[in-house]
């Protein structure tokens, strides 16, 4: 039996949903905080899709999922925070399924040189 466009649509909000949680429920052990971000503040600004981290997590998950749409996505909402997409594919030939995070170069250095800074510097 197909699904018709709303049960296919509910269901990938489903699957959405899930590695959301998944997703805060993992980044608990680096920020406790961490917890999923259900879809608009009450002040009418959105929120991440994790909540509870220096970072504006955009969380995406399917079969190739588009990275750069999710970095977009989150940069048009972020409310100031660093942006950064984790991003699962779930693609038949992914087992177990890839999980990249995506940011900006920027941002990396700036996690790279806080890192080192708390390690006494870069090793050549």
């Amino acid at each position: 039996m197909a699904l018709d466009r709303t049960q296919l649509g509910k269901r990938s909000r489903g699957k959405g949903a899930s590695w959301e949680r998944a997703l805060a429920n993992i980044l608990k052990a680096i920020w406790p905080d961490a917890k999923r971000g259900i879809g608009q503040s009450r002040w009418g600004g959105e929120v991440p899709d994790v909540d509870g981290t220096p970072y504006w997590v955009e969380a995406k998950v399917g079969i190739q999922p588009n990275m750069r749409g999710a970095m977009r996505q989150a940069e048009e909402a972020s409310d100031g925070r660093p942006c950064i997409a984790i991003v699962k594919d779930n693609s038949p030939n992914s087992k177990p399924a890839d999980v990249w995070v995506v940011m900006r170069f920027d941002t990396f250095t700036q996690i790279v040189l806080a890192e080192s800074s708390d390690l006494g510097g870069l090793d050549p």
